[in-house]
């Protein structure tokens, strides 16, 4: 008998493919938002042109909602499995697209994207829901390490696609683009990933087992300091997102040019990957995050040197851009890491516990980045500013963290 095809099959996919596939699924955040960075410009013209900085609001919405849609998405994939959730995340996410793409208010378009921002939340935990279900430990930080390798060939190439898609049909056919995306990745999923929660281990979502998963992961010390770098790198990330063209363009004059400088800078950046694969199991998770972090300490701080003391434009804009490529590149150091150790003592409770982790510091990290994404004044400055204080912080804090059965 022909087997149905949403009928989880019945092996694992080689570790090639599992690793291209967790990485498409964690991609379609990145391509929901790097393909609309091109696309500001016009929205901001259309939409908001008398408050063009409000058009970055189109990313916060996303994020919100991504981080608000995770905290319910763990808990439903511990009741129903991993499979229907991610089934459920796309068929939201793609309602979203074509709400954003029929748009003709700005107030429209952030709640379409907050709609958007809701069912990515679906495939998003299930990744990491996976990841801890087949692996943990330092394990789970290299298999992740090289997902964040395959992975950041989306950001490359999303903002060039953004770039063409917007100027050949206009900002609204990004949103078609994001559909066939979402339904490629589902195809996929659907065809070759098995269900990996057994349905003996299913759990019933109640309020009450929510809130003692957050409970349990803020009285876990490992965990809780975990969440609180981590919702610190992922705001020196987004902050740097939220605003990166509009400085290319406004303070750098280099708008048309910027899908392939932060195509350049995704490319390179996935080189901290590998690293992170070959070295984490030698040195550690704390050692390589610590690590990352004193460099950009160093370079965050040479960042606002600059942007005082540095009147040509054409050596401010080098140093601008090795260091974006330094937050992506700590991004890629820093983010499996901090996952694998929140995650380590949360096996038992694996997909709550990711719901919670990635929630928290989600909505963190939004908090923090979209007021300093709004904070643009022509310059560089007062993110880098913000972006050194982070970092001061997640380095302190990053000291203060033990693993389990340590003291």
């Amino acid at each position: 008998m022909t087997r149905k095809f949403l009928a989880s099959p019945e092996k694992h996919p080689a570790m090639p493919e599992f690793i291209g596939l967790m990485a498409m699924m964690a991609a379609l955040v990145a391509f929901s938002i790097d393909a609309m960075l091109p696309a500001l410009p016009q929205i901001a013209a259309d939409l908001t042109p008398d408050a063009p900085n409000r058009a970055q609001l189109v990313l916060g919405a996303f994020f919100l909602a991504l981080g608000l849609g995770t905290l319910v998405a763990g808990p439903l994939s511990d009741r129903f499995g991993r499979r229907p959730l991610v089934m459920f995340g796309v068929a939201i996410y793609a309602a979203g697209a074509l709400w954003a793409w029929s748009s003709q208010s700005l107030e429209a378009l952030l709640a379409a994207r907050f709609l958007q921002g809701l069912g990515s939340s679906g495939p998003r935990v299930v990744t990491m829901a996976i990841a801890r279900d087949l692996y943990k430990g330092a394990q789970m930080a290299r298999i992740m390490s090289y997902v964040m390798i395959v992975f950041s060939l989306v950001p490359a190439m999303a903002p060039l696609i953004g770039a063409q898609i917007s100027g050949a049909f206009g900002w609204r056919a990004v949103f078609l683009a994001f559909i066939v995306f979402a339904a490629l990745m589902a195809f996929w999923f659907a065809l070759r990933q098995p269900e990996t929660l057994a349905a003996d281990a299913r759990r019933p979502v109640s309020a009450k087992a929510l809130t003692h998963a957050i409970k349990e992961v803020f009285a876990h010390p490992t965990t809780r300091l975990s969440i609180l770098v981590m919702t610190l790198a992922m705001a020196m990330l987004f902050s740097t997102l939220t605003s990166v063209q509009q400085v290319f363009d406004t303070t750098y004059g280099r708008g048309p040019a910027f899908p392939y400088y932060f195509g350049a800078i995704a490319i390179f950046s996935t080189s901290s990957g590998f690293l992170n694969a070959h070295l984490v199991e030698r040195l550690g998770m704390r050692a390589m995050i610590r690590g990352i972090l004193a460099v950009q300490i160093f370079l965050s701080s040479l960042m606002i040197l600059t942007t005082f003391f540095v009147d040509n434009l054409t050596l401010s804009f080098a140093v601008y851009v090795f260091w974006t490529f330094s937050l992506f590149f700590q991004a890629g150091m820093t983010f499996g890491n901090l996952n694998a150790l929140a995650m380590e003592p949360m096996g038992h409770i694996a997909g709550l516990a990711a719901s919670v982790v990635t929630s928290i510091s989600t909505i963190g990290s939004m908090l923090i980045a979209v007021p300093l994404g709004l904070a643009y004044d022509g310059t560089a400055q007062p993110l880098a500013m913000g972006v050194l204080g982070m970092a001061v912080l997640a380095y302190f804090i990053t000291g203060k963290i033990r693993r389990p059965g340590e003291f």
